[in-house]
């Protein structure tokens, strides 16, 4: 099993930035991928952004790419999501989520999931 908790939701106004943290325990080693998701209110959920733990690599989805940056820190099992530039259809409940197979935009492909953070951005 592997656990992640998200940190650093908030209310902000838009063109204003935000970080979002998302550590994670347990069977850290099974993780493969580590994406970023958000649901807003009546809507599906959609991919944001996803990491290959180990090499590295990124993709984010076309409605947030050149706004938002995931990153990593390996050594505290942690997992970034700096939102620049936010503006007020970015407001949505953001989850963290690990994937032991590979990176997808597709949320079934991931196994472990955070309890989610809410971000609101004021126009």
């Amino acid at each position: 099993q592997v656990q992640l908790v998200e940190s650093g939701g908030g209310l902000v106004q838009a063109g204003d930035s935000l970080r979002l943290s998302c550590v994670a325990s347990g069977r850290t080693f099974s993780v493969y991928v580590m994406g970023w998701f958000r649901q807003a209110p009546g809507k599906e959920r959609e991919f944001v952004a996803g990491l290959m733990w180990r090499g590295g690599s990124t993709y984010y989805a076309n409605s947030v790419k050149g706004r938002f940056t995931i990153s990593r820190d390996n050594a505290r099992n942690t997992v970034y999501l700096q939102m620049n530039s936010l503006k007020p259809e970015d407001t949505a409940v953001y989850y963290c989520a690990a994937s032991t197979i590979y990176l997808s935009t597709y949320g079934s492909q991931y196994a472990y999931w955070g309890q989610g953070t809410q971000v609101t951005v004021s126009s």
